[in-house]
């Protein structure tokens, strides 16, 4: 298996990533929360939502190209294996949006399930950790939300030395206080 790491590219890396995206949602619906939650995340997965989302992947590309590193699977790449199938991703903010946590902000990280287990989590992350060490923060630390029913990732990010840092709360906005 050659896995290969570069840069998100619009023109041909859109329709993948956002595949992988789709995937990274549903899991986080599916495994960590019950129907309702699984519901509430399959139900934002529109057409819109998609636009909106790459083109929010835009914005942060055109600050840093490094903001999303893709994955992807150069053994099936016919020519070239910088073209292969996108297999997973790693999303950093960019450097402008660092005062939402006064640190960097790891904001999402996916493998396919058969790519898992590889070492390509590890690559991305090591991706993740160096653009955030490029980056002039308040804070020197990389942060990320990670649900606490998620033993998988939180025994990821442990091995690669994130430890909790304060706890996150959430309300809909559509209920009265």
């Amino acid at each position: 298996m050659t896995v290969e790491l570069r840069p998100y590219d619009r023109e041909r890396d859109a329709d993948g990533l956002y595949e992988s995206k789709v995937a990274f949602e549903r899991g986080l619906g599916e495994n960590t929360g019950g129907d309702e939650k699984a519901t509430a995340y399959e139900g934002k997965l529109t057409d819109a939502y998609r636009e909106r989302w790459l083109g929010w992947v835009d914005r942060c590309v055109a600050d840093d190209p490094r903001c999303v590193t893709v994955a992807v699977d150069g053994v099936a790449a016919e020519d070239d294996p910088a073209e292969g199938p996108v297999v997973g991703y790693v999303f950093v903010l960019p450097e402008r949006l660092a005062m939402i946590w006064d640190a960097a902000v790891l904001n999402e990280l996916y493998v396919a399930p058969e790519h898992r287990g590889t070492g390509v989590a590890d690559d991305l992350m090591d991706a993740a950790l160096a653009l955030a060490a490029d980056q002039n923060l308040p804070l020197d630390r990389l942060v990320l939300d990670v649900d606490p029913a998620n033993e998988r990732a939180r025994g990821f990010y442990e091995r690669h030395g994130f430890e909790p840092w304060g706890e996150m709360v959430a309300r809909p906005l559509d209920e009265d206080a």
